[in-house]
């Protein structure tokens, strides 16, 4: 494998059209999507004109018509959920943009529990993303529940579970779950399925009605593309609405907001996942991310990043033989994870040299494969300067070792 054949198959990519859509800094190999999508060509104009025109000129009217064809702010988070929908396989009226992956966790649990009356346990996995499962003990000590947290949440299931609560991709290792074998197994023990979807919305082709999926959330700042802490989305299978009873009925999630009437009446449908006023410059900018993927087919971009993680570990094995491979060869997200026992400081190295991936503990090495404007060439660079970091132990550095906040 050569660099020109990189570059065969860059020219040769049904998606290489999407790259123009992105701000990529010269000289730098982003490899991090995963942690947060590169900023789109289209967010600055439309923060800008949310600002100076909407804000600025309209002022509240805004709420009702912003104006130039970009629709009142008060529709937004459904205008933007029913965009997403497309992309994880729900109808529009079953996805609505709302607060942070972790606020959407504690509702929809809740949720889940009051749909499972007489049943008070919830499941989830040991080692998925920590906040959920932070979230889900805080509302089991609140509702008088018990959350297992389980090697194999599966073989945990019985007739007291609620909730099997899950991420699909796994943030460290990048393993992919089931989405129907895995909601047939719940619905057989009578529980519901919740669903992380932060690493897999605008990933992979995501299908949750098709997998008879119950409820999910997921981030807006991953492979969304939203920017830096963009709302996240909201699914409840058009099933479950009428009856799916959130705790924070705020007053976006009443019937008529504008009433002002005393007593909580939820919105008939997705409308009553909102709580408080929500955010319209991150709404905007989240609108600008969810437009990159017109056009793109979401089965070819899972296909794309299939294939450059494949193309990136055959290169590793070939190239770097010290690092391992801390990810499935299948069933994998849009990411492949390396583990060395120096991980941190080779993380820290790389990002010197302009190639940005992150680190995981206790010792992965993680790069992102947004399909949208990773191409074949960018891995094959990537892994020539992961090749000579390592051969010239330039890692070493002690600067390389010091811990930043966010790694």
């Amino acid at each position: 494998m050569t660099r020109a054949d990189a570059l065969a198959r860059d020219v040769a990519d049904p998606l290489a059209f999407a790259r123009a859509q992105f701000r990529l800094p010269e000289g730098t190999i982003y490899l991090d999507g995963n942690s947060l999508g590169a900023l789109p060509c289209a967010s600055a104009p439309r923060l800008a004109h949310a600002i100076t025109h909407e804000w600025g000129e309209r002022l509240i009217g805004s709420w009702n018509d912003a104006g130039e064809g970009h629709g009142g702010w008060v529709d937004l988070p459904a205008r933007v959920g029913a965009s997403i929908a497309r992309l994880i396989g729900a109808a529009a009226d079953e996805v609505i943009v709302a607060d942070s992956v972790s606020v959407n966790v504690f509702k929809l649990a809740a949720a889940a529990l009051a749909l499972r009356p007489g049943r008070r346990t919830i499941v989830t996995e040991a080692g998925d993303f920590p906040t959920d499962a932070y979230v889900l003990s805080g509302l089991a000590r609140l509702a008088g529940a018990t959350l297992r947290v389980e090697a194999d949440p599966l073989a945990a299931l019985d007739n007291d579970t609620a909730l099997l609560w899950l991420t699909q991709t796994h943030y460290r290792t990048g393993a992919v779950r089931d989405l129907a074998a895995t909601t047939a197994a719940a619905h057989a023990a009578g529980a519901l399925t919740g669903w992380d979807l932060s690493h897999s919305a605008g990933a992979l082709a995501v299908d949750l009605n098709r997998a008879n999926a119950d409820l999910a959330t997921g981030c807006g700042y991953k492979f969304l593309n939203g920017g830096p802490g963009a709302p996240a989305f909201v699914f409840v299978a058009r099933r479950h609405q009428g009856a799916a009873e959130q705790p924070l009925s705020g007053w976006f999630g009443h019937a008529a907001p504008f009433a002002f009437e005393q007593e909580f009446r939820p919105a008939p449908g997705i409308e009553r996942m909102l709580a408080g006023t929500p955010g319209i410059l991150g709404l905007r900018a989240l609108e600008a991310g969810v437009a990159t993927f017109e056009g793109v087919d979401m089965a070819a971009a899972e296909a794309k990043s299939r294939a450059l993680g494949d193309f990136l570990l055959a290169l590793v094995e070939q190239r770097c033989p010290e690092m391992t491979g801390a990810c499935p060869r299948s069933a994998r997200g849009a990411q492949v994870s390396l583990a060395h026992a120096h991980a941190y400081e080779l993380t820290q190295a790389l990002i010197a040299r302009g190639v940005v991936g992150d680190f995981r503990p206790p010792d992965v090495l993680r790069l992102g494969l947004p399909a949208l404007y990773t191409r074949f060439v960018d891995v094959w660079d990537a892994v020539d300067i992961l090749a000579d970091v390592l051969a010239t132990e330039a890692w070493r550095d002690p600067r390389f070792a010091v811990r930043q906040a966010v790694t």
